[in-house]
């Protein structure tokens, strides 16, 4: 049984399950989440707490299989806690967890948490036997479009909220600027600002005044920013991953490394190969293969070829070699790159200047 994170304290007002899965790689949600299925289990009578870290090969699966067992008529009913921080449990791992589904022990709700599963691992019996012994929860990160929203709904549930119409949207968009990829330090702000004002409308200038940036970027999400044209935002991580202390050269291969996918796609959809297929072959799905169907048709083969030129001159830029018609900064040169490759995406009649390639 699949739940979303925010159907689970509609759940365990109903009751609890034996065994709950969380698998994700949001520490806020994953955090909520467990606390939220540790109440649950103390007020029904789960007092004792035995928890399992499962760290390298060496794991003795047959400690738990063991203690989940030995629960005898006058036991403590208890909540069981296995870690599995890689995601990996191994092939004995694998076995002792199909089994320990197959056997629920009597007086114990057990919780196991996961990282982010790849395709391999989701699909896996072992991971399938949690699923269909219990509750399995994804915890996976805001996305940055999804982000206003939930911080509407986190302010809704302390008695705030932002004002209404034009305003509190731009209030939102600030608030979601200023903690993009770092929920934890989201919830944080949403807390102080519990505390310094009243419950009832927020204003703009208070959450200016109030909100920290605590922004958290990724390369990656850089890179799906870039293909959906968004300028502004593609400045900002831009500015945050330097500040962050990210590496140069890596920024660089995730801008490349579209370019050259792109590429490929262009060639193979010009040889005739269907869309699809030449987004399988190059390894392009979830949400970046939605980016790539909107941005191969506006992009012409010539400008993928300027493009991929000007990959080759900011990846000598970040090697530290110099280039007579580029910035001598590095990242200035990576800013360069990404709004090439960002303008042909722009939306028409955004309200923002397209920019223009530069020759």
């Amino acid at each position: 049984m699949q739940l979303k994170p925010d159907q689970l304290a509609a759940h365990l007002q109903k009751g609890l399950k034996p065994l709950y899965t969380l698998h994700g790689d949001e520490p806020l949600l994953a955090l909520e989440a467990a606390d939220a299925i540790r109440a649950a289990a103390r007020s029904a009578g789960h007092t004792e707490r035995e928890v399992h870290h499962v760290a390298g090969a060496h794991f003795d699966w047959s400690s738990l299989l063991g203690a989940a067992s030995s629960m005898s008529l006058f036991a403590e009913a208890k909540i069981v806690e296995i870690r599995i921080p890689s995601g990996k449990p191994g092939k004995d791992g694998s076995q002792a967890l199909q089994h320990y589904c197959e056997h629920l022990p009597e007086g114990v709700v057990t919780l196991v948490t996961l990282p982010r599963l790849d395709r391999q691992q989701s699909t896996s019996a072992w991971f399938g036997a949690l699923d269909v012994a219990g509750v399995t929860l994804r915890l996976d990160p805001v996305e940055r479009a999804a982000l206003p929203q939930w911080l509407a709904q986190r302010l809704k549930a302390q008695g705030q909220r932002v004002a209404e119409g034009e305003e509190g949207q731009r209030t939102l968009a600030f608030f979601a600027d200023r903690v993009e990829g770092n929920l934890l330090a989201a919830q944080q702000e949403l807390t102080k600002l519990g505390l310094l004002y009243p419950p009832g409308a927020l204003s703009l200038e208070q959450v200016e005044a109030a909100v920290l940036n605590v922004a958290r970027y990724s390369v990656f999400k850089l890179g799906e920013a870039v293909l959906a044209g968004q300028v502004p935002r593609v400045l900002r991580m831009l500015e945050g991953l330097r500040a962050e202390g990210e590496a140069a050269v890596l920024v660089h291969w995730t801008l490349a490394e579209d370019i050259r996918a792109l590429k490929r796609c262009k060639d193979a959809v010009a040889g005739g190969k269907p869309l699809p297929m030449a987004l399988r072959e190059n390894r392009i799905w979830g949400a970046k293969e939605r980016l790539f169907e909107r941005a191969l048709p506006l992009l012409t083969a010539g400008t993928l070829e300027h493009l991929l030129a000007a990959a080759h001159v900011c990846d000598g830029l970040v090697k530290g070699l110099k280039h007579p018609q580029w910035p001598t900064d590095p990242w200035a040169g990576l800013q360069r790159l990404a709004l090439q490759l960002a303008a042909p995406m722009q939306p028409a009649g955004g309200g923002s200047r397209r920019l223009v390639l530069q020759a």
